[in-house]
């Protein structure tokens, strides 16, 4: 058999593992799933080997999509640390087998403690199954191994129920895209761009605001304060204009001005530029680009001022370094 050959088989086989574990769920997905949703603190998965991996994995894509997880090495726990362990805790083991000793030590101090457990397993009448309040079932006909050794095919089934357990976990908690994206702030700058401003702008008392009669010396000590380059300035909650690092540098500069006697509405810029706050992070960049700022204040669809963007918001403040 060709190279090719083999691996298309290998894929086919992995396929149909996958297709059995559809039949073989029940009811008990719904209870686990019900018990996921009760539990008041998180979600620990354990497991040893690849089964291990697979529960780290798990945990991953459940942190990420809402739901409070953390990895338990079965071994660690015997010698200390189940002392993370809280029994409004839900356990989720994985063994395929399900008599994997070193997990099924840990089931009946767990069961003591009162913790609520889920076995995933590919055996409903092992050990572990007996011990669980609930059992998903991820049996595979044969595994993709040769030799019928190494876990392949029922590993990537306990992946997959994972995934389902993660995704239904998605729906009934109403998790949106803003909340994803929230758990993911060092992600990648083309998918940091594509939400909208309202979501990465800064409001309230982060904002930095002065009236136009405020003294030099006062709208200067916001700046520093807020140190993000600019303070908007805003007369009866409206925008008047904005003054920036660079127009306090001109004005410096400027030998003929008493700065005992400027005040803020004298350095502003008038009518400065918005952005609506329905808007994406992307059109943001683009203006900010095609004028050459760095802040943006943004205003909702009747003109008022909602909020403030920085380029930091849009770039990842401190995800991007210059090496000298």
């Amino acid at each position: 058999m060709s190279s090719l050959a083999r691996a298309k088989e290998v894929l086919q086989i992995e396929a149909e593992g996958i297709t059995a574990v559809i039949d073989q769920l029940d009811a008990d997905f719904d209870t686990a799933i019900e018990l996921i949703l009760a539990c008041p603190t998180r979600l620990i998965i354990t497991g040893i080997g690849k089964s291990g991996i697979i529960g780290q994995k798990i945990a991953a894509t459940l942190n990420s999509t809402g739901t409070p997880s953390i990895f338990l090495h079965p071994v660690e726990a015997m010698h200390g640390d189940l002392g993370i362990v809280h029994p409004s805790d839900v356990v989720l083991a994985i063994s395929y087998s399900g008599e994997t000793s070193e997990l099924n030590l840990l089931m009946p101090t767990l069961k003591k403690r009162g913790v609520k457990t889920i076995a995933l397993t590919g055996n409903r009448h092992s050990s572990l199954a007996d011990f669980a309040d609930a059992t998903l079932c991820a049996a595979v006909p044969r595994e993709a191994c040769p030799l019928g050794l190494a876990p392949t095919a029922s590993t990537t089934a306990a992946m997959a129920v994972g995934d389902a357990l993660a995704v239904v976990l998605i729906d009934r908690k109403n998790f949106a895209a803003s909340d994803f994206r929230r758990n993911h702030p060092g992600g990648s700058l083309g998918e940091r761009l594509k939400v909208k401003v309202s979501e990465v702008m800064m409001t309230g008392i982060s904002l930095p605001t002065v009236r136009p009669d405020t003294p030099f010396a006062d709208f200067v000590a916001i700046l520093n304060e807020k140190n993000i380059g600019a303070v908007l300035v805003l007369e009866d909650h409206e925008l008047r204009g904005i003054i920036t690092d660079g127009d306090i540098r001109r004005l410096i500069c400027n030998k003929s001005s008493d700065l005992g006697s400027v005040v803020a509405g004298q350095v502003m810029t008038a009518s400065p530029k918005t952005i609506k706050e329905d808007l994406l992070a992307a059109d943001a960049l683009s203006i900010m680009q095609r004028h050459e700022v760095t802040a943006l204040p943004v205003t909702s669809k009747n003109g008022k001022l909602c909020g403030l963007l920085h380029l930091h918001d849009l770039l990842g403040k401190g995800e991007f370094r210059l090496l000298v």
